[in-house]
């Protein structure tokens, strides 16, 4: 076998049943598009391969390839996740009086929690797929372990947390570059949130349980656990079983991914048994353990009332119909406790074993005390308890005060469809961000001050140069705002890096000046800036009007003329633009991508009833279409433009975010049109379409 082989055969649907051939960006079934996929492997070939054991083979995660998704190994990120330590936990046995309980010590892994097996397995497919930016609910653990593996994909992340994630996680997950976007909502909400902003952006959600990454990574515990109890035990074969494996439970990737670890090393005949699951939650947020009492194989959600917000998922939807499934055919238990009982469970563990976790890892060995005393778990049966999650303090001078997205959701709105567009409306400005580079404090706090009494964008500073070249690259701002005379590296030198460097060079610069600018200094600026402005020369409000416009269109307005210096005049030649789209943030990047190539005359509308007034009204010589929009959708607008002689022979590219159905294509079809996959969007393919449209 050699280091990418993997004995993946096929994916099966976990909703309807239906087998289909595994891809890397497989998301959904084929046959009924449900989200909960499970892979498939030739367990016999993998038996043959591991039955003698797995000696010599590097220590991580992917020494478990064969039963992994195929990663070649360019695409691997990894930071040494894997082999955590199996402690037997003499002093809890003695304070238990029970003679077998060990502890899998996932502290030891890089962001201190299980949740890095998941990291590393997930995001090293979305690698693979060439996936740059992804967006990530999570209670706080998964988010850590997803912003660290990120970084090191240089994969832009959004994590969206409930307000409730205590601030040092949120500055830790910040630490490693995320976006945080904080939801005042429940776990839930926010899941809901980041499904519907990654739609509106086109990007990457990941799907937790139901993806295939997520509960495969989680089997490589179960793996690590066989191997690691054998040797701890002195079994006379490379695997053996634990008769209980125990966990505190949210949203059930852990048990899920460790079960189905279990009952592949028993069906390959490794193992003479698959270890009851031991699930623990708390009493503040326990779906499952309600739903089991009541013996029923679908859980009611809950409104999450603990303080130990990573464990707050109130939905866990068919995770805990798979988990019930399970205890009934393989025995187990699950039961909560409340949150007084995990805090007393954290003193009693650090004072008798010597382990410091978090309140999340103390619910389990809450649970165990009580699965022990009531005698549930018997004398001779073996226990793995999973210890995880140790919360790693960012001191909040480490990170400044922009490092979060505050996101409330309106309680005054008419329904929850309302409340959750107004809150992504705010959220879209919020996005928005501004980096002004000036060596003046004083003149960096106006500008900040100015922008924002208006909206609440985040203004990034920067006091040289060299400094603002770094954070344009890592911040990635809507807008630069650039002072010309700074020590060391002035103004024209940033401007001529930025443009220099694909991933700034399409954001537009407002320059400000504290001087009267030269014949030859004005040359050097034509073409890379937005406009100039004299400082001293304009009133606070003038200047706001125009940066507003320019961050909502990348190009200058028309207010403050009289101290804006115009250094080209429009070429009449120039082609006329016309974009329709409901999305604010997608027009913003057609035009970077559009004007990042040669001066056009762009005109936007945010609807379909505003479009046609702009076509009518500009007869532009191209017009790029949203399809999905709310008013009056891109079809409509289609059909209305062909029964117009004088607009029907526009060329017009068609933006869709969805798979378009046989009626959609029939009615596309059309010699003027082209259609154009959002999730294809790039300054190259743009560019394709736009001249061959305009030739």
């Amino acid at each position: 076998m050699n280091e990418t082989q993997s004995y993946l055969t096929e994916v099966h649907c976990l909703e309807c049943g239906h087998s289909m051939p595994y891809r890397p960006d497989l998301d959904f079934c084929e046959a009924c598009n449900a989200a909960w996929l499970d892979a498939r492997y030739d367990y016999s070939r993998a038996a043959d391969l591991w039955r003698p054991g797995l000696p010599g083979r590097h220590v991580s995660l992917w020494r478990y390839r064969a039963l992994l998704p195929p990663v070649p190994e360019e695409f691997r990120i990894s930071m040494g996740e894997g082999n955590t330590p199996l402690i037997r936990a003499t002093k809890l046995q003695a304070s238990l009086g029970h003679p077998a309980i060990f502890i899998k010590d996932e502290r030891q892994m890089p962001t201190n929690s299980f949740k890095d097996r998941q990291g590393s397995l997930a995001i090293s497919v979305l690698k693979q797929r060439g996936v740059t930016e992804c967006v990530l609910a999570s209670t706080g653990n998964a988010a850590v372990a997803y912003a660290a593996y990120a970084a090191c994909a240089d994969i832009k992340l959004w994590v969206f947390l409930t307000s409730l994630v205590p601030p040092e996680k949120m500055r830790e997950v910040a630490l490693y570059g995320a976006e945080v976007v904080k939801v005042t909502g429940t776990y839930d909400e926010a899941k809901k949130i980041a499904a519907n902003f990654a739609r509106r952006r086109n990007l990457h959600l990941d799907r937790g349980a139901k993806a295939i990454a997520g509960k495969e990574s989680m089997k490589t515990l179960a793996f690590e656990i066989a191997e690691q109890l054998a040797r701890a035990q002195g079994n006379h074969t490379p695997w053996q079983a634990p008769d209980w494996y125990i966990q505190a439970v949210s949203g059930g990737i852990g048990p899920l991914g460790v079960l189905k670890g279990f009952t592949e090393l028993y069906e390959m005949g490794l193992t003479d048994r698959i270890p009851k699951i031991g699930v623990i939650q708390t009493s503040g947020c326990a779906p499952m353990v309600r739903a089991m009492a009541l013996d029923r194989e679908q859980a009611e959600p809950v409104i999450p009332q603990s303080r130990i917000v990573v464990l707050s998922t109130g939905d866990p939807g068919l995770a805990y119909t798979l988990l019930y499934r399970a205890q009934k055919e393989n025995g187990g238990a699950m039961l909560s406790v409340t949150d007084e009982e995990a805090f007393a469970a954290m003193r009693w563990l650090a004072r008798t074993q010597g382990i410091s976790v978090e309140p999340a890892t103390a619910v389990a060995f809450a649970g165990l005390r009580k699965l022990v005393a009531g005698g549930t778990i018997r004398n001779e049966e073996t226990v793995v308890v999973n210890c995880s999650g140790h919360t790693f303090p960012v001191e909040k001078h480490i990170m400044d005060d922009q490092m979060v997205l505050d996101m409330k959701l309106s309680q005054q709105a008419k329904s929850k469809e309302q409340g959750l567009t107004e809150a992504l409306r705010r959220l879209e400005e919020q996005i928005t961000s501004v980096l002004v580079i000036d060596d003046n404090p004083l003149d960096r706090l106006l500008v900040k001050r100015v922008l924002q009494s208006n909206k609440p964008y985040r203004v990034f500073e920067a006091g040289s140069g060299p400094e603002g070249l770094e954070v344009a690259e890592t911040r990635a701002p809507d807008l630069i705002i650039l002072d010309l005379n700074m020590p060391d590296m002035d103004g024209f030198t940033v401007l001529d890096r930025l443009k220099a460097n694909p991933d700034t060079a399409a954001i537009p610069v407002v320059v400000v000046s504290a001087k009267e600018l030269t014949p030859n200094e004005k040359s050097r600026l034509t073409g890379k800036i937005a406009s100039i402005w004299q400082k001293g020369a304009f009133s606070a409000n003038t200047l706001l009007q125009h940066l507003v416009k320019t961050i909502q269109t990348g190009t200058p307005s028309t207010a403050g003329s009289d101290v804006i210096n115009a250094l080209q005049t429009l070429d009449r030649s120039i082609h006329k633009i016309v974009i329709v789209d409901d999305t604010p943030a997608d027009i913003r990047r057609l035009r970077r991508f559009l004007e990042a190539r040669r001066k056009y005359q762009i005109f936007e509308a945010n609807s379909g009833q505003e479009g046609l007034a702009v076509i009518k009204a500009q007869r532009p010589d191209l017009i790029i279409l949203d399809l999905s929009m709310p008013d009056m959708d891109g079809l409509e607008v289609l059909d209305t433009i062909k029964l117009e002689p004088d607009l029907r022979r526009i060329p017009i590219i068609i933006l869709s975010g969805e798979e378009l159905s046989a009626e959609q294509w029939q009615r596309l079809d059309d010699e003027t049109t082209d259609i154009l996959p959002k999730e294809e969007i790039t300054p190259e393919t743009l560019a394709s379409h736009v001249d061959r449209k305009l030739s």
